[in-house]
């Protein structure tokens, strides 16, 4: 046997025996969101996606969808729960969509939230108009994660799709 063919039968083994190693950390579930706002006028919508357990208290954030940091206290009830514990928004945001128009966010999440008691919120604000706390709020059940879902504010609907 070569040295080559012995190389790489250790790295074939090793490749094997990590594949096995149990792991503690929760298998994150990945899902497309594609959000479709209403017509309305005015400038455009920030909405912040969260994960809320079952105790009905914000448990995770999943995507903020508006980077000017300014308008995020108009989010009152996220706000709240944002000081108490800030996190970094960079990461998890995108631009705002004007009324009418349509974008799709990526969220992921821990898979044992999934059929556990946790909801999925999707609120909404605009600048000098009406924040909508529950815009569009739903069950996380497997069933709903490939869902439509419609929207009582700025939201028409929300349409999820696994990634």
């Amino acid at each position: 046997m070569t040295s080559a063919t012995k190389a790489l039968l250790i790295l074939t083994i090793c490749s094997f025996l990590i594949s096995w190693i149990p792991s503690d950390q929760p298998a994150p579930s990945s899902y497309k969101c594609l959000v479709q706002l209403t017509n309305y006028k005015g400038e455009g919508a920030y909405m912040i996606v969260s994960l809320i357990d079952p105790d009905g208290k914000y448990d995770e954030t999943l995507y903020v969808m508006g980077k000017d940091k300014e308008w995020y206290p108009d989010m009152e009830q996220w706000w709240a729960y944002y000081n108490e514990s800030p996190f970094d928004i960079d990461g998890i945001s995108g631009a705002t969509i004007a009324g009418g128009e349509r974008t799709i966010c990526v969220i992921t999440f821990d898979k044992s939230k999934l059929d556990a008691g946790y909801k999925l919120r999707f609120e909404t604000a605009v600048e000098d108009q009406q924040y909508v706390v529950d815009d569009v709020e739903f069950p996380l059940t497997s069933a709903n994660v490939s869902g439509k879902f419609e929207g009582k504010g700025y939201i028409r609907y929300i349409r999820m799709v696994p990634n």
